[in-house]
């Protein structure tokens, strides 16, 4: 039952961290193309001015598996899905899917009373499971499995402990820069500071005055001292989640559900709230993929015929397997051709009902995009769940398949050129990650009709599924496994290149491109559309009417 790797996988966005940049990329550089704007962005907006202008497609539904989506945002309430066979509100389930009033999608963290908000790590709720086990049991006279997991878990709660401690201390240290820096700002008094007002702030207290000139000193030439407190309060949240939740043995976050959680077999429970308490995340992937092009709003998402459906399983903390699982199952029902998945978690509970929803997903043609992971680690080494090797057990288990043919595993591209390009935070694997993609400073839709920069392998593999949604609609006779060989094949190949490895310092040796996932390639959507061409022997799509 308990899948290890070396260390928890932390998937998903990483703070917006163009505020202290010297310099910083157009907002919509994922869209632009290296050979005409300098960027390493995917070619997105070439493609509709030269290979499919005046084209439409057909619509193309993707699932976002994640925290869910804010479907009435500006920029996404006219490319939401909205179920046919369901009538909003009657309390029904009008289609007899098992769901009811899902209209835009559903939610498997929550329940008849309410939303699962934050969750322990998976690594946290073994040891608890764990702990309690053994705590029945004489540990001087076990069996030799319980031995071996007796052992394994020891050491996953050392980590456990560490982190908590970690948090906790991390949490006073932002807290108490959040506390100094607003007093800063209260003292100076000018609706706008920058580095210079800090450089020449003075206190009676010399700490406050020291601290004021060492954070100045992180800042660009446009950074204000508003957008440093906003990192800053980004940390805070992120700790005080870690401490409360995260880490904590005691934290009960799924009683709200109602399910027998331990029946991953249970499919039909939480209710059809697809935004939930905090959707920046899933709203931020959802506008990548799909926020409506050239309406004069916001930004562009890559694909320009989709329709997006929310299902939320994955709270501030670690997803759980059964709500995965049932969260494609659910997608692959109702309709979705591709399903995006941000999210990781070091340890598995239970992979055997995510890899039937994968072999699922594969028998109804449906391809499903995962990003690597945020830790700078080699995914062939550290896992990062879900994963797309299939578990083999029983006495046949050589015979059985191996992989699935409709998974992309995606790192994370910076827009910076030569050695810098691959994200410093991004997972990466020979084996395990097929493709870079845009991942760094992307801009795109946040709830209440806002926007921001955030940077992940969690905004790198929107990039890749809304790719692939163009490609699915402008050529509908192509299979999920084709649609992935097209990608993989059309990508810009960086073999050789020279870049800094992952999580490595400035002074260390760089490494090729190509030890870094299984293709050397970056994603590259124009190559991928003449491909798309060359493979089916049509330009794709249908006249628009009237040209």
């Amino acid at each position: 039952m308990i899948k290890r790797t070396l260390l928890p996988a932390l998937t998903g966005l990483l703070f917006a961290s163009a505020a202290f940049a010297q310099d910083s990329p157009p907002d919509n550089w994922f869209n632009l193309s290296p050979s005409t704007d300098n960027v390493a962005g995917v070619g997105t907006e070439r493609i509709y001015k030269e290979l499919l202008k005046d084209k439409k497609g057909e619509t193309v539904i993707v699932a976002i598996i994640d925290s869910g989506v804010d479907a009435e945002h500006e920029d996404l309430k006219d490319v939401m899905w909205v179920n046919p066979g369901e009538i909003a509100g009657n309390g029904k389930d009008d289609d007899g899917n098992g769901y009811i009033d899902d209209i835009h999608g559903w939610n498997f963290i929550g329940g008849a009373n309410g939303n699962v908000s934050g969750d322990q790590l998976e690594i946290t709720r073994l040891v608890k499971f764990y702990g309690d086990k053994f705590a029945k049991l004489d540990t001087n006279n076990l069996s030799k499995k319980d031995r071996e997991q007796f052992a394994e878990y020891k050491e996953m709660k050392a980590v456990v402990d560490e982190n908590q401690m970690k948090a906790e201390q991390n949490l006073v240290f932002y807290q108490g820069a959040v506390a100094a820096l607003t007093q800063v700002k209260n003292d100076i008094g000018k609706d706008v500071i920058k580095k210079d007002d800090l450089l020449n702030y003075k206190s009676d207290d010399p700490n406050i005055t020291g601290m004021a000139q060492n954070m100045a000193r992180n800042f660009g030439p446009e950074t204000t001292l508003d957008d440093f407190l906003k990192q800053l309060q980004g940390g805070v949240d992120y700790f005080t989640s870690q401490a409360a939740s995260n880490y904590n043995l005691d934290f009960d976050g799924r009683s709200v559900v109602g399910d027998n959680y331990f029946d991953s077999s249970e499919r039909y429970y939480g209710n059809n709230d697809v935004k939930g308490p905090d959707a920046s995340h899933g709203t931020h992937v959802a506008g990548i993929v799909a926020a409506m092009r050239n309406n004069n709003i916001g930004m562009n998402g890559v694909a320009d015929d989709v329709r997006i459906m929310s299902v939320r399983a994955v709270p501030d903390g670690d997803e759980r397997d059964k709500d995965v699982a049932n969260a494609i199952r659910y997608a692959v029902d109702n309709g979705a051709s591709i399903i995006n998945m941000s999210f990781g978690k070091g340890y598995s509970w239970d992979k055997k009902v995510v890899d039937d929803a994968v072999k699922y997903a594969a028998k109804k043609d449906v391809l499903l995009v995962h990003a690597a992971g945020n830790s700078a680690e080699n995914t062939d080494v550290s896992k990062n769940f879900p994963i797309d090797v299939y578990e083999r057990k029983g006495p046949f288990k050589f015979l059985q398949k191996k992989q699935p043919n409709n998974w992309l595993e995606i790192g994370a591209l910076s827009w910076k050129p030569g050695k810098d390009e691959v994200a410093t935070f991004s997972n990466y694997g020979k084996v395990n990650v097929d493709i870079f993609s845009p991942g760094v400073d992307i801009y795109s839709t946040t709830p209440e009709n806002q926007y921001d920069s955030y940077s992940g392998t969690s905004m790198a593999s929107p990039v890749t599924a809304g790719v692939a949604a163009l490609i699915r609609g402008y050529f509908p006779e192509l299979k999920a496994k084709e649609v992935r060989e097209i990608l993989l094949q059309s990508g810009t190949s960086k073999g050789s290149d020279m870049v800094k490895l992952p999580g490595a310092d400035d002074g260390d040796p760089l490494v090729r491109f190509d030890s870094l996932s299984q293709t050397g390639k970056i994603l590259n959507a124009y190559n991928a559309v003449k491909l798309a061409q060359a493979k089916t022997g049509k330009s794709g799509g249908t006249p628009k009417s009237g040209v």
